[in-house]
């Protein structure tokens, strides 16, 4: 029989997920998706995030577990390694397996039976909108599920830390006074039912891969307004510009082999993504488009110091926050917002060495400039 759950966090949230699986998956049927994932029920996702919490504050040899969870019966899977004796879903038992499973892209396949949850082997392939839990470090989970093509970054849900429990807002609702924001992220919070892809979010995760920080600038592609606001000569242009993912994305959905294009383009997002880990901005046009990598950022002569942006996060009940940008992050995050109250019509990304990432933008309605972090869609 299932226990009750020990840890609150998985009380109060499962419900949510458990709706938000629902929804999507009722969404993916309706348009004709193939080969989707059951939906979890509560007392089964209660479970899971129960035992990955206590089973994430454990060590095995001086380590602590990294882990992710797949909820799915063996015939779900794509090529599994199945146990020849099945494994109970305990804190002890995840503690023992996660050394086997720390890379990425392998899932510890769960499935449940009279009550009972148990570990039946291992997968890289796991349906549409199937439930992952990912144990990331000592108590912070995060709930995601994959995508309906299987392309990109899962989606994540909830991050739970703790007592916190953050549940992503998937209406983007603290973006709503900031449209350059919103137009620039579609999808962010959504399945790939039809092959689209958000490069935004995809250059975030590879921008984060590497760990050293970095920052990108995306300006328009018939102005060269956004030089006032960069030192020059520019320390790397890139002559003639890259464009990769350009090409990729210009190329007509029908002539695409979606296993290649998939591929291909994430390979060309990697190396613009490789470059931000140079010191200075690297800078693309909103067609994608590398223009330079290494560039410094400086104040346009003709404006004032960013005294005040206001920031935002994508959960929900999440409240705006007025602050002077120097409290928002180091020299990326000041340089970044004084780079958009100058460039009203770029955009600006900038990860942080501890994993923020936050996008700026400028928003008219507010006449601010609009701070949105989205590292815990990135987790």
């Amino acid at each position: 029989m299932l226990s009750e759950p020990t840890y609150i966090a998985a009380r109060m949230v499962a419900p949510t997920i458990e709706a938000h699986f629902a929804t999507h998956l009722a969404a993916a049927r309706q348009q004709g998706a193939k080969h989707l994932a059951d939906e979890p029920q509560v007392p089964i996702i209660e479970a899971i995030i129960d035992v990955a919490f206590w089973a994430s504050l454990r060590k095995e040899e001086g380590h602590s577990p990294k882990i992710s969870i797949a909820l799915l019966p063996p015939n779900q899977a794509s090529q599994p390694l199945i146990f020849r004796n099945r494994i109970r879903l305990t804190p002890h038992n995840l503690t023992k397996l996660a050394p086997a499973v720390e890379s990425p892209g392998i899932h510890l396949g769960v499935w449940f039976e009279n009550d009972e949850l148990y570990v039946w082997g291992t997968t890289l392939a796991i349906p549409g909108i199937c439930f992952v839990l990912e144990v990331v470090e000592p108590g912070l989970l995060v709930i995601k599920h994959s995508r309906t093509d299987g392309f990109g970054k899962f989606v994540n849900i909830a991050v739970l830390k703790g007592d916190e429990i953050k549940v992503i807002d998937e209406q983007n609702t603290g973006l709503l006074n900031c449209p350059a924001l919103l137009d620039s992220l579609p999808g962010m919070s959504t399945p790939f039912v039809d092959g689209g892809v958000n490069i935004m979010v995809e250059l975030a995760a590879s921008m984060r891969i590497h760990g050293r920080g970095g920052l990108v600038l995306i300006v328009p592609e018939h102005s060269d307004k956004w030089q006032d606001s960069i030192i020059h000569p520019i320390n790397y242009p890139v002559v003639p510009t890259f464009t990769g993912i350009t090409k990729l994305m210009q190329q007509d959905k029908c002539e695409r082999s979606k296993t290649d294009w998939q591929e291909a383009l994430l390979r060309s997002i990697d190396i613009v993504g490789g470059f931000t880990a140079v010191d200075g901005a690297t800078i693309i046009t909103r067609n994608y488009e590398l223009l330079a990598f290494g560039a410094k950022i400086a104040r346009s002569g003709m404006s004032l110091p960013v005294d005040q942006i206001i920031t935002t996060e994508p959960v929900m009940d999440g409240v705006p926050t007025l602050m002077h940008p120097g409290q928002n992050g180091g020299t990326r995050h000041l340089a970044a917002a004084q780079f958009i109250f100058d460039q009203r019509d770029a955009i600006a990304l900038v990860a942080s060495q501890d994993g923020r990432f936050t996008i700026f933008a400028w928003s008219d309605k507010l006449e601010l400039v609009h701070a949105h972090r989205i590292d815990i869609l990135l987790l």
